[in-house]
């Protein structure tokens, strides 16, 4: 066993009977490259990465490489979820260098961790115009003994260019033009066969959805509607989605989405969920809603942890083979339903003889809901118990702070919209996990496994997504406490990671957190929102929850930070989804509704009626008048005694509603054509 063997990280200790000498990023590695002169050998990756299982069995648990590296190298694995910071850093040089990026990294680095060389997966031998891993190390050995200091200038002039290639963007305006501009750029970039965008690999553009669900709603847009809705079934019916058990795998490698990369992510999922409630409260689709159903249960089921959090991921191999889980030939079918529910089976999910995947074997799509529904719950049901008893992925069964937040808010809110009190509960006790155990010192930590919090701090997107969780729990409970603890967070993140010299910008990392190369600060979006557009997401949420002392300074904040986006809203609206939905919000108010009713059932009708016709972004929180530590609630009595709806967009507020019909009305006016 190396040094890893008392990781936390279930990445790390994948890697912790190598025969590399592994160390974990720390001040010590760092001194031990200083103190032998030799470069630093940096691997990034995670749990569930295919290529990084691939790269390990090649190369890491090979003797001969592994005494190579040991000799030539001081070797650091980072687990990317654990340090989103180190990644950052590292992958920007990556991508600087080679043009792209991914996961396992591979970046050599000076002592003082500067990098010179970067990449990503390296093959045992030479393959496809890719040199081996060993060609690679042996001429980075060689060239650090015969020219290091020539590597060390370079070192730094990367560092330099990084600096400079990531100074905080110019203030532009996020406007109605660039609103509709974006819709526009959207549309023509959609693929019109199977919705999202681009070609292959395809991922879920769940933050996008969410910005043209937005933009519906406040314009009634049927153009933004008709993207969501094609991209939604697309994937609700693809191999990307598990049709057996509910869940989605990160990217699907077609356009079709046809074969997924099969790790499934809890933020994407996260994200996902949220989309789908949304689209189903507003459209009633019963297909969302399904969908929506079936992904909060699979959070619930297969990524739920025993202290009540949501573990980081599903692996994408099984027994080392990807997919081996989830696939299926007509044979198999056959051997569990018998021929005539097998041949239908075959037919119903797209199993062919030659196969979707690979060997034969094919993902189960649905490219129309069967008629006979009864069958196709028999088997259905049927094929995910003869699947259960096949070898299952492993769990990343870590508790990451972030991806926890958006689970807490997906589930919250879809909830209250689906009327499921128990995903709010289970949101609850997340919320609960999370400020009991990753909360230190009034300081986030970034995860935990096991009810033991990690040493990492928490960065941006951490508090910024937490904070936005506690939020959707305030207004699902009317609990003072969230909203207490929401801007607790909120006010440290503007605290500690605001950009003193540029109003409006924010770092990753914490001004005090450890002195990387690099201080990371990338406002895009990407798989999840950048931890500049969830503060700001969350800051716009607490303006319109908070009472009038601090509303006013949440607000500000968020459009200084949207304004520093506004070059990437226009440049690439496909890298700027949250920070859209974010501007989508500003521009409907935000839409707020206080439904005050002197208990549960006499507001219950009304509450009902808002959480469906809400527009997106807004929020809604239902109580007895005059709650205690509940702003929104304050100065809303009963109308002659009855319950009541107050509906106000930013600082302009309606007059008072109390039938549900009325409610739903005021609700469903687009705001501004």
């Amino acid at each position: 066993m190396n040094r890893l063997a008392s990781a936390t990280s279930p990445y790390l200790l994948q890697h912790a009977d190598n025969p590399v000498d592994w160390w974990p990023w720390s001040a010590q590695a760092l001194d031990e490259a200083k103190r032998r002169d030799v470069p630093i050998l940096l691997s990034i990756g995670y749990a569930a990465c295919h290529w990084c299982h691939v790269m390990a069995h090649e190369s890491f648990e090979a003797d001969e490489t592994a005494a190579f590296m040991n000799a030539h190298f001081v070797n650091i694995k980072v687990d990317r979820e654990e340090r989103p910071d180190i990644d950052a850093v590292y992958m920007t040089a990556t991508q600087a260098m080679t043009g792209q990026g991914g996961w396992p990294m591979t970046c050599f680095l000076t002592p003082d961790g500067k990098p010179f060389h970067c990449g990503t997966y390296y093959p045992p031998t030479p393959r496809h115009g890719m040199p081996s891993f060993r060609q690679v190390l042996t001429a980075i050995a060689r060239a650090w003994s015969e020219r290091a200091d020539e590597l060390r200038q370079g070192a730094t002039k990367i560092v330099s260019h990084i600096q400079e290639q990531t100074a905080p963007l110019a203030q532009r305006p996020v406007d109605e033009e660039t609103i509709a501009t974006a819709v526009s750029t959207l549309r023509g970039q959609i693929d019109p066969g199977h919705g999202g965008f681009g070609g292959a690999p395809k991922f879920p553009p769940s933050m996008i959805m969410e910005f043209l669900l937005r933009h519906y709603e406040r314009t009634g847009s049927a153009e933004a509607l008709s993207v969501v809705e094609l991209t939604a079934e697309g994937m609700a019916r693809g191999g990307i989605y598990d049709q057996l058990a509910g869940g989605f795998a990160r990217y699907s490698v077609d356009a079709a989405w046809v074969v997924p990369h099969f790790e499934k992510m809890l933020y994407d999922n996260a994200l996902l969920l949220r989309c789908y409630a949304h689209l189903a409260r507003r459209t009633s689709s019963a297909l969302a809603t399904r969908v929506a159903a079936e992904t909060a249960e699979f959070l619930l089921r297969d990524l739920r942890t025993q202290e009540g959090g949501f573990a980081a991921s599903l692996d994408a191999d099984t027994e080392g083979v990807e997919g081996l889980t989830y696939v299926w030939t007509p044979a198999q079918l056959v051997e569990v339903l018998g021929p005539e529910d097998g041949s239908w089976a075959a037919e119903v999910f797209r199993v062919t003889e030659e196969g979707t995947f690979e060997h034969g074997a094919s993902t189960l799509q649905l490219p129309r809901d069967p008629d006979d529904t009864a069958r196709w719950l028999r088997v259905s049901t049927a094929l995910l118990e003869a699947r259960g008893a096949r070898p299952q992925p492993a769990r990343d069964d870590k508790v990451v702070t972030a991806w926890n937040g958006l689970a807490i808010t997906a589930l919250a809110e879809a909830g209250v919209a689906l009327e499921r009190p128990d995903w709010v509960e289970a949101a609850v006790s997340a919320a609960e996990l999370l400020l009991d155990r990753h909360l230190v010192d009034a300081r986030l930590r970034r995860s935990s496994r096991d009810g033991v919090v990690g040493e990492a701090a928490g960065v941006l997107e951490d508090y910024a997504c937490l904070a936005e969780g506690l939020l959707a729990v305030h207004q699902a409970s009317g609990e003072p406490v969230w909203l207490t603890q929401a801007t607790l967070l909120l006010d440290t993140a503007l605290e500690l990671f605001a950009d003193d010299e540029v109003p409006g910008a924010f770092h990753d990392t914490a001004a005090d957190a450890e002195a990387l190369v690099h201080r990371p600060s990338d406002p895009s979006d990407n798989a999840t929102p950048s931890g500049a557009s969830a503060l700001a997401g969350a800051l716009l949420t607490a303006s319109a929850l908070a009472g009038p002392d601090r509303a006013g300074d949440y607000r500000e904040a968020c459009e200084r930070a949207l304004g520093r986006a506004g070059t990437i809203v226009a440049q690439a609206p496909r890298f700027a989804g949250h920070w859209l939905s974010v501007a989508e919000a500003l521009l409907a108010g935000p839409v707020q509704v206080a439904v005050v009713g002197p208990d549960a059932a006499t507001r219950s009708g009304l509450l009902v009626e808002a959480a469906r016709e809400v527009h997106g972004g807004g929020v809604v929180l239902a109580g007895p008048p005059e709650a205690g530590g509940v702003p929104l609630l304050a100065d809303r009595p009963l109308v002659d005694g009855n319950a009541a709806a107050y509906i106000c967009h930013g600082y302009v507020c309606e007059r008072p509603v109390t039938t549900p019909q009325r409610l739903a009305a005021a609700l469903s006016t687009p705001i501004r054509q």
